[in-house]
């Protein structure tokens, strides 16, 4: 059953028993709206944060975003998969009565965005994925580029490595590029608060987000039915443009839109126009 606590914030209960969380920026007078279905990064709460709910609300839509397994308000799933994160997305919309939608994410989000389009070919209008990770394709290059991929190299030795090195690990400044830094002072200032509170309650989503990353998705990108647009920095140092190139080679209606001065923050700049590709391409 959904707890909601004003239209919201909610949460619904699995058939395993365990607690997720949802927000949603829907309220009883535009129940009608478009939903576009918002996946969080490494780490972050999963609450629709300002620069993406003005920019939604501004094109009548509507957003939903769901915590992860192991990130606050949502209990852990041990050994959770790209696709059983996705799953619980799905149950989280069938609540809801949400039938159609478009679905994106950003960074980790962006597996998740891709894995939801797979499990329901049916109800997705479009997806994007903004700086998303891709598939582990069993060779170093994946890591080429990384400022610090010291978290995702620990994932493939299992979890015990990467609970470890989540007890340790630093944040890495060169990671960001210096539009990133801009970015994070002026229009997206609330993505670094978000991260915070991501983090607080301890590393199990983070842990558990990088070992579904590097492990096998549970879904194929080829299976993957709806226009899909990749939005990728030229200068990302924490998921670099190869990755966007992989697969887009492997998207059936794949297209990238290549921001050559961007990094992994200040890609996010594009949400307005990616969100415009969305109604566009939901309206065909």
């Amino acid at each position: 059953m959904a707890e909601l606590t004003g239209g919201r914030v909610g949460r619904i209960t699995r058939p395993d028993g365990r607690s997720v969380r949802f927000f949603d920026t829907g309220a009883p007078d535009d129940a009608d709206a478009p939903v576009v279905v918002w996946h969080h990064g490494t780490p972050q709460t999963g609450a629709v944060i300002p620069p993406i709910a003005d920019a939604a609300a501004a094109r009548g839509l509507r957003v939903v975003s769901v915590a992860r397994p192991g990130y606050p308000g949502s209990d852990a799933l041990t050994g959770r998969t790209v696709a059983a994160a996705a799953a619980d997305v799905l149950a989280v919309l069938d609540e809801l009565g949400v039938d159609r939608f478009a679905t994106l994410g950003a960074s980790g989000g962006g597996p998740h965005a891709l894995a939801c389009a797979v499990l329901a070919p049916a109800r997705v209008s479009a997806v994007v994925s903004l700086a998303g990770i891709a598939p582990f394709w069993g060779d170093v290059d994946w890591f080429a580029g990384m400022a610090d991929p010291g978290g995702l190299r620990a994932a493939l030795a299992g979890r015990d490595a990467r609970a470890a090195h989540a007890e340790t690990a630093e944040f890495e400044p060169e990671s960001f590029t210096a539009r990133d830094y801009e970015t994070l002072k002026g229009a997206w200032a609330a993505l670094g608060a978000d991260a915070g509170a991501g983090a607080a309650e301890g590393h199990a989503g983070e842990v558990d987000d990088d070992l579904a990353y590097v492990a096998p998705w549970g879904v194929e990108l080829g299976a993957v039915a709806a226009p899909t647009l990749l939005v990728q920095g030229g200068r990302d140092r924490v998921i670099p443009a190869t990755h966007a190139g992989w697969m887009l080679e492997r998207l059936r209606r794949g297209e990238l839109w290549l921001r050559p001065r961007e990094g992994h923050v200040s890609v996010l700049t594009a949400l307005p126009v990616a969100l415009d590709w969305v109604v566009a391409t939901s309206t065909r």
